[in-house]
């Protein structure tokens, strides 16, 4: 069994609300647009984490994650990608390899739109976009999702809202 704190577009964001999150997890997921290597750092001194680069990263974020992440996780097929769309209007460059593939789990962030939602075309897979945990961007509202992984099921599924994205008590906790 492992808990999963599941956060994106941090923007190079992280504060002592976000830290609160992870405490309890096993592994920590972020779905690209770092915003900066010391987010990357900072999550990895936490606890384990796998991730990849975003759209904004630069190239020391991307030295350090990948595009895209592939994996199994407690017999769970992952499949981790910053833009990856979701059911129904995935992006083209992994349109034919994700019906091909069938992950059980498709995550992907970049739209800072929360959702969660099966794919109808592909069995038991489900989609999960945790929404933008950092200060920048469009969203009103700061999310993350929290889950666990065990025995090929994902279960105790959490939304969890961090606050106002233009709260003025939102405190980066890195320089």
């Amino acid at each position: 069994m492992k808990r999963i704190a599941l956060l994106s577009d941090t923007h190079g964001f992280i504060d002592q609300t976000i830290v609160k999150y992870l405490q309890d997890a096993d592994e920590i997921w972020h779905a690209g647009d770092f915003g900066t290597l010391a987010v990357s750092d900072f999550l990895a001194s936490l606890k384990p984490l796998k991730g990849v680069y975003g759209n904004v990263d630069g190239q020391d974020v991307r030295k350090v994650h990948p595009a895209h992440q592939k994996f199994q996780l407690e017999g769970i097929k992952v499949w981790m990608t910053h833009i990856g769309g979701y059911p129904g209007n995935y992006s083209p460059d992994i349109k034919k390899t994700i019906y091909t593939e069938k992950p059980m789990l498709f995550i992907c962030g970049h739209s800072h739109i929360l959702k969660v939602m099966p794919d109808p075309k592909i069995p038991g897979m489900l989609h999960i976009n945790p929404g933008a945990a950092g200060v920048h961007g469009f969203h009103h509202i700061r999310t993350m999702v929290k889950f666990i992984i065990d025995k090929t099921k994902i279960s105790e599924l959490d939304v969890i809202e961090l606050g106002q994205r233009a709260s003025i008590e939102n405190k980066n906790i890195l320089p």
